[in-house]
C-alpha cells in the first residue's frame, strides 16, 4: 500500500510542474505499474487502456462535442443570445440575465464546459460593458453562466460518470435536471436582486431603438423554437430510452448541422472548422480518460482501495461522514486538476463504498457533480477564470474574476446543501420516467 500512497503526490507534483494531466496519469500510472508488475506492467497497463478505448458509452463526447461545435460556428449561438437580450434587457440585470439564460439553453444544446463559456464570453462582454456593468459582475456571469453546462442536461461530465460508475447515462442526467434548473433559478435571483440594488449604467451608445413585437415573436420563433426542438430531441429520446447515449448525441449532431443548413450557415470551411474542434476536445478528453484508467486500475492493484477503507473504518464515519469526505476530497482535487480527471480519479474509487453503503448512486452522483462545477468556479485553479482570461479585455483583472465568481460559489453551494437535505430534488424525476 506504500506505493498506492504515493501515487497521488507523484501527481500532484508533477501537474504543478506543468506536465500535462493525461501524461502525468501516465508517468506515475507506469512508475507504479513497473513497481507491483515489473516485466509484466505493460500488459496490465495495455489492457485498462484497452477498455477505456472500447467503451461504448464514451463515443457520445465526440458526437456531444460536434453538436456544440456546430451550433458556435454556425452563428446559431449569436441568434439565441439575442434572443434572450430581446426579452430580458427591460428586467433589472437584464443583461446579465440573459447571459445566465444564455448558459443554461446553450449548455442543454451542447453539454461541454469551456466551449460555452468562451463562445459567451466573446458575446457578453462587450454588450454588458456598454450596458455600464461592473468588470466583476461581468466576469461572474460569464463564469457561472459557461459553468452550466456541468449541471444541465447532456452533460459530457454526466456521460462519463456514468461510463464509469456503471449507471445509467438517462438516469443521471434525469436526476441532474431539477438541481440544474434550481441553480439557474438562483443564479437569476440573485442578478435581478442585483440590478434593482446596484443598477448599471449604460453608455451612451447602448440604447437600442424599440422593437415592435411582431418583430419579437419573429426573432423567437425562427431563434429559440428551432434550437428547443433540438434539445428536446436530444434529451426526450434519451431519457425515454428510446435511444442509447451515443444514438441521442449522434441525433444532436446531425440536427445541428440540419439546423445550419436550415439558417443557410452551413458551408464546408465550417463544418471542417467544427471537426477540426471536436478532435482537439475529444482527443484531449479520451486520452486523459485512457490514462486515469491505468492509473486507477495501478491504484487498485497496489492496494488502494484497501487503504482507503481502512482509514474510513478507522476514521469511524458513518454514511454521512463519508459522504462528506468523499465530497471534501472532490473539491480538492478540483484544486489542482481540471474536471476530465477528477471524475476519472473520484468516481472507480468512491463507487465501490457507495453502493456497499446502499446510498442512492444518482443522488451521490448528482452532488458529486455540482462540487466539481463548484471547483471548476472556485480559485486560485479555477478552470472558469482561465478560460475567461483567455477572452478578456485587458482592463479585466484576475482579481476582479475571482471576486465576480464568489457569489455564485455560495449559490453552487446553497444547491448542495439543498440536494443533500433534500433527496428527492435529484431521486424523484427518474424514477417518473419511463424505463427506469
Amino acid at each position: 500500500m506504500t506505493i498506492a500512497a504515493l501515487m497521488f503526490p507523484a501527481l500532484f507534483v508533477l501537474v504543478l510542474t506543468g506536465i500535462p494531466i493525461a501524461f502525468s496519469l501516465a508517468i506515475v500510472s507506469a512508475a507504479a505499474g513497473i513497481a507491483k508488475f515489473g516485466p509484466n506492467a505493460f500488459a496490465q497497463l495495455y489492457g485498462a487502456f484497452y477498455s477505456a478505448s472500447t467503451n461504448f458509452i464514451l463515443a457520445a463526447i465526440p458526437m456531444f462535442v460536434l453538436m456544440g461545435a456546430i451550433l458556435e460556428r454556425s452563428g446559431i449561438a449569436e441568434r439565441l443570445f439575442k434572443v434572450m437580450q430581446i426579452w430580458m434587457s427591460r428586467l433589472p440585470g437584464g443583461l446579465a440575465v440573459a447571459t445566465i439564460a444564455m448558459g443554461a439553453v446553450f449548455a442543454a444544446a451542447a453539454g461541454v464546459v469551456g466551449a460555452v463559456e468562451v463562445m459567451i464570453g466573446m458575446m457578453a462582454i462587450p454588450a454588458m460593458q456598454r450596458g455600464g456593468y461592473r468588470n466583476s459582475q461581468i466576469a461572474g456571469t460569464i463564469c457561472a453562466g459557461g459553468s452550466l453546462g456541468t449541471m444541465i442536461p447532456p452533460s459530457v461530465i454526466a456521460v462519463m460518470y456514468a461510463s464509469l460508475a456503471q449507471m445509467s447515462v438517462g438516469e443521471l442526467l434525469a436526476g441532474m435536471m431539477l438541481p440544474g434548473l434550481l441553480m439557474v433559478g438562483l443564479f437569476i435571483i440573485y442578478l435581478i436582486i442585483q440590478g434593482v440594488l446596484a443598477p448599471p449604467q449604460p453608455t451612451q451608445d447602448f440604447a437600442e431603438p424599440e422593437m415592435p413585437l411582431g418583430e419579437k415573436l419573429r426573432i423567437t420563433v425562427t431563434s429559440l423554437l428551432p434550437i428547443c426542438a433540438l434539445i428536446f430531441a436530444v434529451l426526450g429520446s434519451l431519457l425515454a430510452g428510446i435511444a442509447s447515449p451515443t444514438e441521442a448525441a449522434s441525433v444532436g449532431a446531425v440536427g445541428a448541422t440540419l439546423l445550419s443548413i436550415f439558417y443557410g450557415r452551413f458551408n464546408l470551411a465550417m463544418l471542417f472548422e467544427s471537426l477540426k474542434i471536436t478532435v482537439r476536445i475529444s482527443a484531449m478528453i479520451l486520452l486523459i480518460v485512457a490514462a486515469g484508467t491505468m492509473f486507477m486500475g495501478t491504484f487498485a492493484a497496489n492496494g488502494g482501495s484497501r487503504m482507503i477503507r481502512s482509514f474510513i473504518e478507522a476514521a469511524g464515519f458513518g454514511d454521512t461522514g463519508m459522504i462528506i469526505f468523499f465530497l471534501l476530497i472532490v473539491l480538492l482535487l478540483g484544486f489542482v486538476l481540471d474536471w476530465t480527471a477528477n471524475v476519472l480519479i473520484a468516481v472507480p474509487l468512491f463507487t465501490p463504498f457507495i453502493r456497499s453503503a446502499g446510498i442512492d448512486p444518482v443522488w451521490f452522483g448528482t452532488m458529486m457533480i455540482i462540487v466539481i462545477q463548484t471547483s471548476y468556479l472556485t480559485p486560485p485553479m479555477a478552470s472558469s477564470i482561465f478560460y475567461l482570461k483567455s477572452i478578456a479585455p485587458p482592463d479585466m483583472t484576475y482579481g476582479q474574476m475571482c471576486r465576480g465568481v464568489v457569489p455564485f460559489i455560495l449559490l453552487q453551494i446553497a444547491t448542495l446543501l439543498a440536494v443533500a437535505l433534500f433527496p428527492a430534488l435529484s431521486t424523484w424525476l427518474p424514477s417518473q420516467i419511463i424505463g427506469f
